[in-house]
């Protein structure tokens, strides 16, 4: 105010040096600080959360953590006036996005994104989106971890067997899929792959056979490891009749989602069928009944795809880069919302 009356005192033209301050006074009263969460129940890694921080405040805008939270409580109350939040694999369902009425975008530090209820973030106009690639060489290393494990009887000290020659199935030909494939071939593996949503070329190109069905991979490999996501099509879509496809001594893996498996029937058929194994990384509801089948069934005690150094401090930085890019020009190339 003391500057604009000032002016008055110049009936032409103000100073030079006037119309700079002004010039900034009116850029520095638009400069808005974004406020950002970090909302984790399972935290970052350290040197994850330096990457984020360095990220987010480099561009202007406010970092807070929300780490280790018991109640959901502490997270409706985090998320009131925050602009952007970045979860891994908390839940972000309709009464967390109607209580974050300043929520611009949620991002997903990971592939996968059914924590995040999409349809409420649309309807509250929030953008959701995911880093896809990020963790995708640390799960499909889990994945020859956990088979190794397996064909080798779980290392009871009685022979086992090896995976050369061996041919694996590929249940859905994303980042994660392709990783598999490729470690698989230094493995000696025979490798095929089903993706209802990847050309064939594109399949046969990365050096992978390309099956016609779902069924035909089941039907024609030895291990089928599972990366579809968890969707209404998919979800209970790994049944009796899908596994009991495989053929004597096959190996289902999952390293996606939990909610993909028909857990009754899937114990229906391990008793029916003591040929077959079930490793996973997603503890099933049914643990405990699983667990009878002592020697064909294993599953680690909580997912563990990503947790490594490496996918952690990837999938957090690159959240923390495309919320940068949100806020900066509208960059919304990773949305998984419409």
């Amino acid at each position: 105010m003391l500057l604009l009356s000032k002016l008055s005192d110049y009936s032409i033209r103000p100073p030079f040096y006037i119309i700079l301050i002004l010039t900034f006074e009116f850029y520095y009263s638009i400069i808005i600080i974004m406020k950002v969460l970090v909302a984790t129940e399972k935290p970052f890694a350290a040197a994850a959360v330096e990457g984020i921080k360095k990220e987010i405040e480099g561009a202007g805008n406010e970092l807070v953590l929300l780490e280790k939270y018991t109640e959901k409580a502490q997270l409706l109350d985090a998320v009131k006036d925050v602009d952007a939040m970045i979860i891994r694999s908390d839940k972000a369902d309709a009464e967390v996005l109607e209580a974050a009425k300043n929520l611009k975008i949620i991002v997903r530090a990971g592939a996968g994104y059914d924590n995040i209820d999409l349809a409420a973030a649309t309807a509250h106009h929030v953008v959701a989106e995911n880093t896809p690639g990020q963790n995708s060489n640390a799960v499909a290393e889990l994945v020859f971890g956990l088979l190794v494990f397996a064909v080798r009887n779980f290392y009871n000290g009685k022979a086992g067997s090896e995976l050369k020659g061996k041919k694996l199935g590929i249940l859905a030909f994303g980042n994660v899929g392709r990783n598999v494939a490729r470690i698989a071939k230094g493995f000696g593996m025979e490798v095929a792959a089903y993706d209802a949503f990847c050309p064939a070329d594109v399949i046969e190109d990365a050096g992978v056979h390309a099956v016609k069905s779902q069924d035909e991979l089941f039907q024609t490999c030895d291990i089928v490891s599972l990366h579809i996501p968890a969707t209404p099509e998919t979800i209970k879509s790994i049944d009796y009749k899908t596994v009991n496809q495989l053929p004597k001594g096959g190996i289902l893996i999952n390293t996606a989602r939990k909610e993909v498996i028909n857990e009754p029937e899937l114990l229906k058929l391990l008793a029916e069928r003591e040929d077959l194994k079930f490793i996973t990384d997603i503890k099933p509801d049914a643990d405990a009944d699983f667990a009878q089948f002592e020697g064909r069934y294993f599953s680690t005690p909580k997912k563990m795809g990503a947790q490594t150094a490496e996918a952690n401090i990837n999938a957090g930085i690159a959240a923390a880069k495309q919320i940068n890019a949100f806020f900066k020009d509208g960059c919304t190339k990773f949305q998984v919302n419409k």
